[in-house]
């Protein structure tokens, strides 16, 4: 640049290039900058932890989570405070994205048989181990084209807040559905047994057909309420 050799990196680069830099504790993933082979400074990236993260990993833990971890590529300082910002259980930094999806294998082999694991993402190199994990949930907002693809799941509002609301959601439509089932067959099992001992009538079996498919689906419409979840 301008004549100059310019040189931007992290440690590894200047180590390589035996060039002096500034050792000292940084929040944020550290650019070093040198010039004709001497140290010029640093640019220090950082991004912003979401407002909404604090809560998402409070109501997720509620929700009966069993753990949440971290995989990050940023050094170990910022991923240290963010994780102990944000309350998570595990952090994994300086990860590269092969990195990442190592570290989802290692977490497979940690998780019970009946359990899921899910991830969050939303950068590009979030897609392969979107497409790996049990559940794949990306950004919708900000989230690259790679990482809404390979997700199970899209958050239109980058709130990762709402996580925890598709749960209680799902496991509301769940509960609906299981009583809906329980409750037809149970009726049709009743009026078949009356049946068969000449004590029902027609009006029943009108009921058990019509009446319980009615009922059944007016009691479907309680999903759509979600503000009482």
């Amino acid at each position: 640049m301008d004549g100059k050799k310019v040189m931007a990196g992290n440690i590894k680069l200047m180590k390589k290039k035996n060039i002096a830099y500034f050792d000292g504790e940084l929040i944020g993933t550290v650019v070093h900058v040198a010039v004709d082979n001497q140290y010029a400074g640093y640019i220090v990236i950082a991004d912003e932890v979401k407002p909404d993260s604090a809560q998402a990993i409070m109501e997720l833990k509620a929700a009966n989570i069993k753990q949440t971890v971290m995989l990050t590529g940023d050094n170990k300082n910022v991923g240290s405070k963010v994780a102990k910002e944000l309350g998570l259980d595990k952090v994994y930094a300086e990860l590269l994205p092969a990195d990442k999806v190592e570290k989802l294998e290692e977490l497979f082999l940690q998780k019970s048989k009946k359990g899921k694991l899910a991830f969050v993402g939303d950068g590009i190199n979030d897609a392969p181990v979107l497409a790996r994990a049990d559940i794949g949930i990306a950004m919708g907002g900000l989230g690259s084209d790679a990482a809404i693809e390979a997700a199970d799941i899209v958050i239109m509002t980058d709130e990762p807040s709402k996580i925890a609301t598709a749960i209680k959601i799902s496991k509301k439509t769940l509960k609906i559905a299981s009583q809906n089932t329980v409750f037809a067959i149970g009726i049709k099992i009743i009026v078949l047994i009356l049946s068969a001992f000449g004590i029902t009538t027609m009006w029943a079996a009108i009921f058990a057909d019509v009446g319980v498919t009615i009922i059944a689906v007016l009691n479907a419409f309680r999903a759509l309420n979600v503000k009482n979840l």
